[in-house]
């Protein structure tokens, strides 16, 4: 009996323990921490440099109010990138290709930039589902147009994350499979696919890292708009 090859994004379990928990864990260990010493070791150093060159960039069209959710942003940046990175290893798990996870990361957050909207400038929240000089008889349809929009947001935050992982996972197993039933038969295309895999393997290392950094872009401007 052949095995689905969406069996793979089905998070599996050790001794009774649901792996995707030690995979969600596991950037806490591989991550390193700074030291009380006054100088760090390279590593360290050129990470806090790119992390402050990154967040400087983040953070530039967000006014003052915005900037108290900067260690919030570049920790979940931190967090989705490792996690799609290490699903690219062999014999792991990749929690990020679950929908559940990407919507309970997503609906939060988004919701939060909606409260602190209504909570800091309400009148500028609610002028945001009606365009200024729109004509009278235009004036439901767009209120409940801009609605929709609104609350799919996090739908769209959470659907984009899984779906661009597992067409990568997909065209991954669905090649290396091709190079394993290939290479008996015949070679030299068993070759040529696994040059293909080679290149798209890459390509899902940019895809992922990609991904992360929309995620919290997108994100930001939702926060942007309510600052």
């Amino acid at each position: 009996m052949n095995l689905s090859f969406f069996d793979q994004f089905a998070s599996p379990t050790m001794m009774g323990v649901p792996m995707i928990i030690i995979a969600m864990m596991t950037p806490l260990v591989l991550l390193p921490t700074p030291t009380p010493h006054w100088t760090n070791n390279r590593l360290s150093t050129l990470q806090g440099w790119f992390w402050n060159k990154f967040t400087k960039q983040l953070m530039l069209p967000i006014n003052k109010n915005g900037h108290k959710a900067s260690l919030l942003l570049m920790t979940l940046m931190v967090f989705i990138t490792t996690m799609n990175l290490l699903g690219l290893l062999p014999y792991t798990f990749t929690p990020t290709t679950q929908l559940s996870m990407n919507l309970g990361l997503a609906v939060p957050l988004w919701l939060a930039t909606v409260l602190i909207g209504l909570r800091n400038q309400p009148t500028a929240a609610f002028g945001h589902l009606l365009p200024e000089g729109t004509p009278a008889p235009l004036i439901p349809t767009l209120i409940l147009i801009e609605t929709i929009s609104l609350f799919i947001r996090p739908l769209a935050l959470g659907v984009r994350l899984t779906a661009n992982l597992t067409a990568g996972h997909l065209l991954i197993q669905l090649i290396a499979t091709a190079v394993l039933t290939l290479v008996t038969i015949m070679p030299a295309i068993s070759i040529f696919s696994l040059v293909v895999l080679f290149l798209l393997t890459l390509l899902e290392i940019a895809v992922a890292m990609i991904q992360a950094y929309v995620f919290v872009l997108l994100l930001s401007l939702y926060l942007q708009e309510n600052t």
